[in-house]
């Protein structure tokens, strides 16, 4: 049995198709839950948001183009953006009582993180990141599993927002030759 690409059902989900959208979901539905999930700590918001990324999905995905990345790579981003949102409303609201034990939020995606995400699991990104330098590994955590943006990690850490970005720059790139070459899993 031929199963469609996940580009053939977004172009079947554009065209009104409810089949394909619920085969994507059975594809990618519980990545997607794990995604929200890892940034939110809470599974009731990580299921609203990914109900509210496969509507978006639906809403949108005339707008997806291959040309710009894979399709699992959009619709992991759709959720990852949707759970952000979530993250930074609680962030804003004044906390009385709230526990702050979520941890490890991730902030806006890069095409290479999101390249890192698709082809490695958690283990082997966090031997990874052990591998780059303190200053890299920490602006890198900072931004994708804290949800600080380069402007507040400047703030933050006193670093200027130029050392951010060339901090997060370079490791990223150090992170992407290690996971290529398989260096991360020594």
């Amino acid at each position: 049995m031929d199963f469609p690409t996940d580009e053939i059902m977004l172009q079947r989900i554009a065209l009104g198709d409810e089949n394909a959208l619920a085969l994507l979901y059975d594809r990618y539905g519980r990545s997607a839950y794990s995604l929200a999930y890892r940034i939110l700590g809470d599974a009731h918001s990580a299921e609203d948001v990914v109900q509210d990324a496969f509507l978006n999905v639906w809403r949108m995905a005339g707008s997806f183009s291959h040309r710009r990345g894979e399709a699992r790579s959009w619709l992991l981003s759709v959720v990852h953006h949707r759970a952000i949102d979530v993250w930074r409303r609680r962030r804003s609201r004044p906390t009385t009582s709230a526990s702050l034990e979520f941890n490890e939020p991730v902030a806006e995606t890069e095409a290479v993180w999101r390249q890192v995400a698709n082809s490695i699991d958690h283990e082997t990104i966090k031997k990874a990141m052990n591998k780059l330098p303190d200053e890299q590994r920490r602006v890198i955590a900072m931004a994708y599993f804290e949800g600080y943006t380069h402007r507040e990690i400047a703030e933050v850490t006193k670093i200027p927002l130029g050392t951010v970005k060339g901090r997060i720059r370079r490791g990223m790139d150090k992170l992407r030759n290690l996971l290529d070459n398989g260096e991360a899993v020594d």
